[in-house]
């Protein structure tokens, strides 16, 4: 028998389990441990709430931990509970799927100031993470920024313009539904220092903000390239490109406005004992389609500023770590003996959910060549890590557990809601008497 041990229950971790069980067969064990008592990791808690379809691939991952040789260890963090070196003595391979949760800095003066969030918290805020339920932003003010042209600037920006019935089948935990609800925010901006054709941004979430019910999207035609340029973009850029075109075209006017304003590099975060303002410099791209200060200076209302510029994994004692890639160093998945990573811990921020897929499986081969399938490597795997546990007094949740604490929010939901979520640490083990 081989045993294995996961660390991360987002999509990287439940793909290279589903991946070690193909390659292994019957002679698997995989041990995925998270650090919180419930499983699915980004999914849960990243994924915004008014995208229900993309958090329905949880059901695959269901699957992978009902078929009898992958178990959800949760409750257990990996650096506090048990470190890795032991995590090595009792597992054949650890393989590290840890995601990018934390914030990148902006690197800019007052980003300190209240007001002024990343969007890891902000994220976390709406969708119950434990880590930012007393977040409480700043929504009294008339005016947000919203820095990054990816994706996650655009969720920001939807669920700061949505009206409380357009969450109407999401997830959102109540908390943000009725701050969201309360929000004096009338004017978003999304900043980015380049232009339409280097966005980072899906046609389907761009699309998304055509179709607010109080909230109308502008682009300033001026920021766009002539309309033949968009030819040599990747199709998908050039349906993004497409929609921005027809943001630039008067529509009806609504009670919100999400700016978008292109080539402005962030300099400093202005105000009085809060977020008042952000200081932009105006920017045009090089030969080298990178952006260059022009020298033009100027100030965007902004009391919210919600920083969307990337993410870093965090790190583990004892782990090599790539400072520059915000990541553990690791060559095509492996960290060193034993020790490998997948997804963003891997390679860093990048990639739809999907990536994790192959990503995980190419891990798990790498894994099979090193440690034949058929082989037994005497490790005593999920009875070695549970002696430990009991030594330390660490209660771990299973996967029983999660469907305990998963019908107890189905229960509370709102009638237009698939869940009411827990958003703290005791009121899930609550729910299991722990």
């Amino acid at each position: 028998m081989r045993h294995f041990a996961v660390i991360g229950s987002g999509p990287a971790g439940f793909y290279t389990a589903e991946a070690l069980v193909k390659a292994y067969g019957e002679t698997a064990m995989v041990d995925i441990i998270d650090k919180l008592p419930v499983p699915y990791g980004l999914i849960r808690f990243g994924v915004a709430p008014d995208h229900q379809s993309i958090k329905a691939v949880s059901k695959r991952y269901d699957k992978v931990a009902e078929g009898g040789q992958v178990a959800f260890v949760g409750n257990v963090g990996v650096g506090e509970a048990v470190s890795i070196d032991e995590l090595k003595s009792v597992y054949d391979a650890v393989i590290l799927a840890t995601g990018a949760p934390h914030d990148r800095k902006l690197g800019i003066a007052g980003e300190d100031l209240p007001g002024v969030v990343g969007s890891a918290a902000f994220v976390g805020w709406y969708n119950g993470h434990p880590d930012f339920a007393d977040l409480d932003p700043l929504l009294d003010g008339q005016a947000a920024a919203v820095i990054g042209n990816g994706n996650v600037a655009l969720d920001v920006a939807r669920i700061l313009a949505k009206t409380r019935a357009e969450f109407a089948g999401s997830d959102i935990v109540g908390h943000a539904l009725d701050a969201l609800e309360g929000s004096a925010i009338r004017t978003i901006t999304i900043v980015g220092r380049r232009g339409p054709h280097q966005i980072a941004m899906t046609p389907k979430e761009l699309g998304e903000l055509g179709h607010l019910e109080a909230a109308v999207p502008h682009v300033e035609p001026d920021d766009l390239p002539e309309s033949g340029a968009d030819a040599a973009l990747d199709p998908g850029v050039r349906k993004s490109v497409a929609h921005l075109r027809d943001f630039a075209t008067p529509h009806d006017d609504k009670p919100k406005h999400i700016e978008f304003d292109f080539f402005a590099r962030p300099l400093r975060i202005e105000g009085d004992r809060r977020a008042e303002r952000l200081i932009v410099e105006r920017t045009a791209l090089d030969e080298a389609g990178q952006s260059v200060g022009t020298g033009e200076i100027y100030a965007i209302a902004a009391e919210l500023v919600v920083s969307c510029i990337g993410y870093q994994t965090p790190r583990i004692e004892g782990v090599p770590y790539d400072e520059r890639g915000g990541k553990f160093a690791n060559e095509d998945g492996v960290i060193g003996d034993g020790l490998y990573a997948v997804g963003w811990a891997r390679r860093g921020p990048s990639g739809t959910i999907g990536t994790n897929r192959p990503d995980g499986y190419e891990v798990a081969e790498t894994i099979a060549a090193a440690l034949s399938p058929g082989s037994d490597g005497g490790k005593a795997g999920g009875d070695g890590l549970a002696a430990l546990l009991v030594e330390r007094g660490v209660k771990a949740t299973s996967f029983a557990d999660w469907r305990a604490i998963e019908a107890r929010e189905v229960a509370a939901a709102r009638p237009d809601s698939p869940r009411e979520k827990l958003v703290r640490h005791d009121d899930w083990l609550k729910v299991l008497g722990h």
